[in-house]
C-alpha cells in the first residue's frame, strides 16, 4: 500500500536554517543589523560579470549543454594549464549549479545508501545535509583545529573513523570556516590514507584562489586518479547569485556525472555561464584586488578580536567559551552579539564537537561597516577567545 504523506527518512535531519536561529528577532531589531553569519561580499562583481555586460544573442537564455557552455569548459581547461600545468580533458569537466550542486550529483553519483564519508571538521555547513540526503553518513572528524598540535596524530585519527562503509573523504582547504590552509605534509598523509583505502577524495576548492599565501599543490593534483575537485565562481569573483560552478575528475565517473546531471538540475544557468568564461580568462586584477581586500579585513578583525589572522578564506572561527560573553552558553553569546547588532554562526552547523564555537564572515560587509559590528563585538569576546589553531 502507498504510504500516507510523508517526509524520507534520510531527510528528515535537513533543514534551511542553518545559520542562525535569531534572524527573524534580528529583523524586528531596531538599528543596524551586520550579517557576518553568511558568506558572501559586498564587493560589485568584476564588471564582464555583470548583467549588462553581457552580449544580447539570440539564444542566450536557451538551455545550455547538459555539459556546460563550450567557452565555460575551454576557459577551466586554459585556467588549470596556467595555474597547474595540467591539460584537462574536455570530457572530465561537467559544470554545475555551483560548487553544492557539484557536490550534490556526485554524492549521488559514487555514493549509495548507508555509505559513510569522512568529513574533516570543522567543515562548511552544507556538506553533512548533501550526503545525508543521499541516505549515506557524513562520519565527522575534528582536524583543522588539530591539525598543528603536535599530540594530534592525523593518520591515527583518520584509521579510527574509517569503517568498511566509507567511500570517500572530504577534504576542503584553504578551510571554512577556520581559514586554515593545510599544507604539503598534511595533503600527504591524506592521499596516503585514500589509497590505502581505495577512497575517493572529495577537494572542495571553493576558497582556493582566497589564500593570503602560496598554495601548496592541490589535493586533487596529487591523486587525480581518484579525486574529484569541486569549484566555484562564487567566492573567487563576487557572484554567490550566479550559481556556476564546474567538477573535475577522472572521465569514466564524469561520464556519470554528466548523467546524472542531466536528471537533477540539467544546466547551470547559460548567460552566467558565458560571464564566467570571461572572469576566468580576464579579471585577474579584480581577484587580486579581492583577495588583498579580504587580507586586510581578516587582519582587521582577528586583531580586533585578539585572535590569530586566517590564512585564506572568508572567515574567522573562535570558541567563545571562556569569553565574558560566553561563559553561560554559546545560545546566550549569539544573543548577546544580536543585542549588539551583530549576526554570527553558530559553530554546531560546522560539527558537532564545536558547539561552543562562533563563525564570523569578515568579507560580507563594507571595511567601514565591519569597522563598527567589531567594535561592538569586541567587548564581548576580548578576554579569551581562541581560534584552536595550535602554534606549530
Amino acid at each position: 500500500m502507498p504510504r500516507a504523506p510523508a517526509v524520507s527518512e534520510t531527510c528528515r535531519t535537513l533543514s534551511h536554517d542553518v545559520y542562525s536561529s535569531l534572524l527573524a528577532r534580528a529583523r524586528s531589531r531596531p538599528g543596524p543589523m551586520y550579517p557576518l553569519h553568511v558568506g558572501d561580499t559586498y564587493r560589485e562583481p568584476w564588471p564582464g560579470l555583470r548583467p549588462e555586460s553581457l552580449p544580447p544573442t539570440s539564444r542566450l537564455y536557451n538551455y545550455a549543454p547538459v555539459r556546460g557552455e563550450p567557452t565555460l569548459l575551454e576557459a577551466i581547461r586554459e585556467r588549470t594549464r596556467r595555474d597547474y600545468d595540467l591539460e584537462l580533458p574536455s570530457e572530465s569537466v561537467q559544470v554545475t549549479i555551483g560548487a553544492t550542486g557539484g557536490l550534490s550529483v556526485a554524492a549521488q553519483t559514487v555514493l549509495d545508501p548507508g555509505d559513510e564519508v569522512i568529513v574533516l571538521a570543522p567543515y562548511w555547513p552544507l556538506i553533512r545535509g548533501i550526503v545525508a540526503a543521499r541516505g549515506a553518513r557524513a562520519v565527522e572528524l575534528p582536524f583543522f583545529d588539530r591539525i598543528g598540535d603536535r599530540t594530534f596524530d592525523p593518520e591515527r585519527a583518520l584509521e579510527e573513523a574509517v569503517s568498511e562503509r566509507t567511500a570517500a573523504l572530504y577534504v576542503n582547504t584553504p578551510n571554512n570556516p577556520t581559514g586554515h590552509v593545510l599544507d604539503a605534509g598534511a595533503l600527504e598523509v591524506l592521499v596516503r590514507f585514500a589509497r590505502k583505502h581505495d577512497l575517493w577524495l572529495w577537494s572542495d576548492e571553493a576558497y582556493a584562489a582566497l589564500a593570503f599565501g602560496p598554495l601548496p599543490l592541490p589535493l586533487w593534483r596529487r591523486a587525480p586518479e581518484r579525486s574529484l575537485a569541486f569549484c566555484t565562481a562564487s567566492k573567487s569573483y563576487g557572484v554567490a547569485g550566479a550559481r556556476v560552478g564546474w567538477v573535475h575528475g577522472p572521465e569514466a565517473v564524469m561520464r556519470a556525472i554528466s548523467g546524472v546531471q542531466t536528471f537533477s538540475t540539467y544546466c547551470a544557468p547559460r548567460p552566467l555561464q558565458r560571464g564566467v568564461a570571461q572572469a576566468l580568462l580576464h579579471a585577474g586584477e579584480w581577484l587580486d584586488s579581492a583577495r588583498q581586500a579580504y587580507r586586510l579585513a581578516a587582519g582587521a578583525a582577528a586583531e580586533s578580536l585578539g585572535l590569530p589572522p586566517p590564512s585564506g578564506g572568508t572567515f574567522l572561527f573562535f570558541d567563545v567559551s571562556a569569553t565574558p560573553a560566553g561563559r553561560d552558553g554559546i545560545e546566550r553569546f549569539l544573543e548577546r552579539a544580536m543585542e549588539a547588532g551583530v549576526l554570527l554562526t553558530p559553530g554546531a552547523a560546522c560539527g558537532q564537537a564545536y558547539e561552543s564555537w562562533a563563525r564570523l564572515c569578515y568579507s560580507a560587509i563594507p571595511p567601514d561597516e565591519l569597522d563598527d559590528a567589531l567594535l561592538r563585538l569586541a567587548p564581548l569576546v576580548s578576554g579569551g577567545a581562541q581560534l584552536g589553531l595550535p602554534e606549530r
